[in-house]
C-alpha cells in the first residue's frame, strides 16, 4: 500500500468533522476527468512522493485530541484489499473515526470494513448510469462488472453506518438524461450530491480543462425532479 499524500486538516471532507485526508495510490478506473492523476497513473505513482505508515501514525498521534476522523482517499483506496482493512483497524484503535471515499467496485472490501467496524462513514462516486452491462468511464478504456457497483450500493444502504452518494457532473460526457437515471439508480437514499466538474489542467484528460460546467439553472431543475428521492440532496 503507498500513501501518495496527506492533508493534514480538512473542514469539509468528513462532514461534521474536523478530519486529515490520506491519499493512497493506485486506482482501477481512469476517469478522464479525475483531477489526481499522480495517484492513479503508474508512471506518475513512481514519480510522486510518498509518506510512510510510519510517518502517517507519527502524525496521527501528535493530533489526538485534536482531529476527529480520517479519510481515505485515492486512487481507489479499495483496491489495497486486506491492506486497507487492516490500516483503518489502527486508525481506529489510535481513537479516530474512519470514513471511506471509494467508487464501489470492490464490494467484499467495503462489506469486510462494515463487518469488522473500522469505517464510520462511507461516501461511494457513481460515474454513470448502471443501465449497460458494463460500466464504461469516459473513453470506454476501463470497463468494470456493474453488478459490483450494485451491491456496493446495496451493502451501503444497508449498512447501518453514515453515507453519501455522489457524482461529478461533466459537460460532454453526461447529459441530463444521465444525471437523472443515475438518481433513480440510487432510489431512495440517505444523501445524494452533484458536484460540478471545474475545468482545469492536471486532469487525466488535459483536454477537458476547457470545458465549461453545467449551467446553474439546468442544474436546479435537476435538482427539482430528483431531490424527493433523498433524505438529503445538494448541489456542491
Amino acid at each position: 500500500m503507498i500513501i501518495g499524500g496527506l492533508q493534514k486538516v480538512t473542514l469539509v471532507d468528513y462532514p461534521g468533522k474536523l478530519a486529515c485526508t490520506v491519499f493512497l495510490s493506485g486506482c482501477n478506473f481512469r476517469c478522464p476527468f479525475c483531477y489526481s492523476k499522480e495517484l492513479v497513473i503508474p508512471e506518475e505513482i513512481k514519480s510522486h512522493p510518498q509518506i510512510s505508515e510510519k510517518q502517517f501514525f507519527d502524525f496521527l498521534n501528535e493530533k489526538k485530541g485534536l482531529l476527529e476522523g480520517c479519510v481515505l482517499c485515492g486512487g481507489e483506496p479499495t483496491v489495497c484489499g486486506d491492506e486497507l482493512i487492516e490500516f483503518a483497524r489502527k486508525i481506529k484503535e489510535e481513537g479516530f473515526l474512519v470514513k471511506l471515499d471509494t467508487n464501489g467496485t470492490n464490494p467484499k472490501v467495503i462489506k469486510k470494513m462494515i463487518e469488522k467496524g473500522v469505517v464510520d462513514y462511507i461516501a461511494m462516486d457513481i460515474k454513470t448510469p448502471l443501465n449497460k452491462e458494463k460500466y464504461i468511464i469516459g473513453s470506454g478504456i476501463v470497463e468494470i462488472d456493474i453488478e459490483n457497483i450494485k451491491e456496493s450500493i446495496k451493502i451501503i444502504k444497508n449498512s447501518g453506518i453514515d453515507y453519501e452518494f455522489r457524482s461529478t457532473i461533466v459537460p460532454g460526457i453526461h447529459t441530463k438524461e444521465d444525471i437523472i437515471q443515475m438518481a433513480k439508480d440510487i432510489a431512495p437514499a440517505n444523501k445524494y450530491y452533484l458536484q460540478g466538474f471545474r475545468g482545469e489542467k492536471g486532469t487525466i484528460d488535459d483536454r477537458l480543462s476547457s470545458v465549461k460546467p453545467f449551467d446553474d439553472k439546468l442544474l436546479k431543475e435537476i435538482g427539482e425532479e430528483i431531490k424527493s428521492n433523498f433524505n438529503v440532496f445538494k448541489i456542491r
